[in-house]
């Protein structure tokens, strides 16, 4: 442990951590570029075995760019399609942004520092960071933007140019330290203890923009609205974000463990999945496709009376052609990502005669960041923590999410030395309760 990591541990004051040198060298979780091809032809791509943790060189900072002392990090499931290197290897990624040059080049590198979340002390800032200075304490929101491409101007999210931190760049937050570019950079709800703010940027701003933003369904009160997953890192903040905002959630789980879960989270209904009669082949078959649509729009008539206005979809292949039958004439898909595959297949005559949407929605922009952090600050939305592991233990917390194992989100220490520190605003914390913070904590993982 270096001068500097005993220092931020210990508390010290902005003017002492700026008399400590960083380190050449800290520890981080990583992949290794000789590796990429580890996986083919293996049935069974089990993220224990890529996932390193060790030294790796602490790179220079750029002029917008801040160095932070990382207390706590996340698991997110691009944590496990990088290290599976599927769709594509994480290399290539790093390749083509270092190809622009300049300090873009400093990211391709024969290791790849992973991580999506983070919350900890800013212990450097580059020297055109105008907002932030040392001793801040900060959580980081996943997604780095050109701020000179027109676009984002517009919204952050359509510039050429945008990229996910710790997958799409390397000094992730799976780490004692990460570079950070300002515009980045949430100030931490201060009733929050470092693994449960480090566990809410990447998912709860997705679904913040799904459901809430502009650019998502627009959901408004009354709305019924379908949760896939919802038990799960993006489920569970959609939940909550449809109660918050007088929607009707309707879950769908796969455990009794993750019913439950959805249940204190806010879900009117909860599915299991077996009711659906869901499994690997559904996707194939479109008339199975169809069963499992009008069996699953049963459901959700039975219980709530009319079919939903939004289906939150994130799951894929699995159940994106169902997802677009069961939604209501007008009604809006709104998708996010692809954990059971990207290769979807539906029924388009269901689409364009019922006048249905499909939304593709990506992240969120910083603007939406800091709206979805007023929430949390306030004690509106909890952090969906149900786990959490220390950094030397990256790849089992990495595995359980891989397996889908995991209930909310799975959290990681990394400079933090234990559990429960960080805490700055005691008195909002006991006014939110310990019991609303802890939700989903005693929830047993899943076979």
């Amino acid at each position: 442990m270096t001068s500097l990591s005993e220092a931020v541990r210990a508390g010290a004051p902005p003017e002492e951590l700026d008399g400590l040198a960083p380190p050449t060298e800290y520890t981080a979780a990583y992949l290794r570029a000789e590796d990429a091809e580890m996986f083919q032809g293996v049935a069974d791509k089990d993220v224990r075995k890529s996932l390193r943790v060790g030294q790796v060189p602490m790179p220079e900072l750029a002029p917008d760019e801040v160095l932070v002392a990382v207390m706590a990090s996340a698991v997110n499931y691009n944590t496990v399609w990088s290290a599976i290197f599927e769709p594509l290897s994480t290399f290539r990624f790093l390749r083509n942004f270092a190809a622009q040059g300049g300090w873009a080049a400093r990211h391709d590198q024969p290791y790849h520092v992973l991580g999506s979340d983070g919350a900890g002390v800013v212990v450097r800032a580059g020297s055109g960071v105008r907002h932030w200075k040392t001793g801040d304490h900060v959580v980081v929101s996943c997604v780095q933007v050109d701020d000179q491409e027109a676009a984002t101007q517009a919204d952050g999210m359509l510039g050429a140019e945008q990229r996910i931190w710790g997958f799409e760049t390397n000094f992730g937050g799976l780490a004692h330290y990460a570079v950070v570019r300002a515009s980045q950079l949430i100030p931490k709800p201060g009733h929050l203890t470092w693994e449960e703010a480090a566990c809410n940027p990447l998912c709860a701003g997705t679904a913040y923009r799904m459901l809430v933003g502009d650019r998502g369904a627009r959901m408004k009160q009354g709305d019924v609205v379908l949760v896939w997953g919802a038990a799960g890192g993006l489920g569970a903040y959609a939940v909550q974000l449809v109660k918050n905002g007088g929607g009707i959630p309707v879950g769908v789980v796969s455990s009794p463990a993750k019913a439950e879960a959805a249940r204190r989270l806010g879900c009117d209904v909860v599915i299991d999945r077996r009711e659906i009669g869901l499994d690997d082949r559904t996707a194939d078959d479109p008339t199975a496709v169809i069963e499992a649509g009008k069996r699953l729009g049963r459901i959700i008539r039975r219980e709530v009376g009319e079919d939903p206005h939004i289906v939150f979809e994130h799951v894929g292949r699995a159940t994106f052609p169902i997802s677009v039958f069961v939604v209501r004439r007008g009604g809006t898909v709104v998708t996010c990502g692809s954990s059971t595959g990207y290769q979807h297949g539906y029924d388009n005559r269901y689409l364009w005669m019922k006048l249905k949407r499909i939304i593709g929605s990506h992240a969120a922009n910083l603007q939406e960041q800091w709206e979805l952090n007023r929430l949390i600050s306030s004690g509106r939305i909890v952090p969906t923590l149900s786990a959490v592991y220390p950094l030397a233990e990256i790849a089992e917390a990495a595995r359980s999410v891989q397996a889908n194992r995991h209930i909310g989100k799975v959290g990681v220490l990394c400079l933090a030395d234990g559990p429960g520190q960080g805490v700055t605003d005691p008195d909002l914390r006991a006014r939110v309760g310990e019991k609303r913070l802890d939700l989903l904590r005693d929830l047993a993982p899943t076979a």
